[in-house]
């Protein structure tokens, strides 16, 4: 079948959307699926990178874009709300069997006028809370939310299909659509490359943040914002060091956080490095060479990370949030911490890290079956779900 996707967001910006979309629409492409991407056109002299998803290049209709001088990343373009931009009649006359909209917004506006010209289903991926990126609107918070809630009510009647990457969330749309909608709503969280992650030369981080050799690395990955959390992963560090001088804490990424946390990793004497951006292959290597993951975001849709952290070999130690027990199996590949009472979160996420530093022996039990059991997240599998939507919204 012909399937478009539509996305706010897409390469080279690298986000966890960015990449489920990449990974969707490489993934169908080895179905043997014809796919064409609609996205924000990157900046000039920007091209889309590999970010390591397996199969076929899609095809790409780029949408007039532009950069918005503040609130989001420099390399994230917005498209210009042109509901039949060129791209959009371009798809139009490509006639597809599914239109896949993973953002409600702009995007989700031309996905919706493309399924009904073409005739075709309109699919929603949910990707994002949005409510939980409120701080970046300041007093216009609560109003923000309470619009972009009715908002969503109006965009999900019109699709055929809602998915969401984790049950939490699932059951979230759920409980907001009228019971006999509530069908409708699909959980089919993102797909990795499980095999390539596997494949990864792992790379030692001890030498260059002149650790020594028989440091216990405990690493996060992701996108250093306040929405991340990364800020708990500090102060649960401080306990962990209390416990278990062995322990070091590696932050891979970067964001607009990044400056504060590099002023506070400064009081650890040298026992948290933080490795600014980096591509997200050599950042999935650098995840490769360390013993233990950990998480503390409570914004997730999935948590893509923590996947490809466990397809890693790295037990997970994680605040309890969404989407997390959909990837993390408390005491088989890696602890789950509750998230309340939040005054003594850092303390029980450090307690947990340092126990895991310390026990070499469990810590090993559960990165082999973190490595062994990795394939439920592999990208395959998940596409094969997506397919069984389509087909089901096409014949509907």
């Amino acid at each position: 079948m012909r399937v478009a996707l539509t996305t706010e967001s897409y390469l080279p910006y690298v986000s966890g959307v960015t990449v489920s979309v990449d990974a969707l629409a490489r993934g169908l492409g080895a179905r043997g699926h014809e796919v064409l991407v609609i996205a924000p056109r990157p900046a000039t002299g920007s091209a889309p990178q590999a970010v390591g998803s397996p199969g076929p290049e899609p095809g790409i209709a780029w949408l007039p874009s532009y950069q918005l001088p503040r609130l989001v990343p420099p390399a994230y373009r917005m498209a210009w709300p042109n509901p039949w931009a060129g791209a959009v009649r371009q798809a139009a006359r490509w006639r597809p069997d599914v239109v896949h909209a993973h953002s409600p917004f702009v995007t989700g506006l031309l996905a919706r006028n493309l399924a009904r010209a073409s005739g075709a289903p309109l699919v929603f991926t949910h990707h994002t809370r949005f409510a939980d990126y409120g701080h970046y609107l300041g007093p216009l918070a609560a109003p923000g939310s309470a619009l972009t809630d009715a908002y969503l009510r109006r965009f999900w009647a019109g699709c055929a299909a809602i998915v969401a990457p984790s049950s939490d969330l699932a059951d979230e749309i759920r409980g907001r659509l009228p019971e006999d909608r509530r069908d409708r709503v699909h959980v089919v969280p993102t797909g990795i490359d499980v095999d390539g992650i596997r494949a990864l030369a792992p790379v030692d981080p001890r030498p260059e943040a002149g650790w020594p050799a028989d440091a216990v690395v405990v690493a996060t990955l992701g996108r250093l914002a306040p929405e991340k959390s990364v800020d708990v992963i500090l102060e649960a560090a401080a306990v962990a060091l209390e416990r278990t001088p062995s322990a070091r804490l590696l932050v891979i990424g970067g964001g607009p956080s990044e400056t504060d946390l590099r002023r506070r990793a400064e009081a650890f004497d040298g026992a948290v490095h933080l490795t600014g951006v980096l591509p997200r292959l050599e950042a999935l290597a650098q995840l490769r060479g360390a013993d233990l993951f950990t998480f503390a975001s409570r914004t997730e849709t999935q948590g893509l990370v923590l996947a490809e952290a466990l397809a890693a070999g790295l037990p997970a130690v994680a605040v309890g949030g969404p989407g997390v027990a959909d990837s993390v199996r408390d005491g088989v590949d890696g602890r789950i911490v509750s998230a309340e009472p939040e005054a003594t979160r850092a303390d029980r996420l450090g307690v947990a890290l340092a126990e895991l530093v310390e026990d070499s022996a469990l810590r090993g039990a559960l990165a082999d079956r973190a490595a062994a059991d990795a394939d439920r997240f592999a990208l395959p599998r998940r596409v094969a779900e997506m397919e069984e939507i389509y087909l089901a919204a096409t014949s509907a």
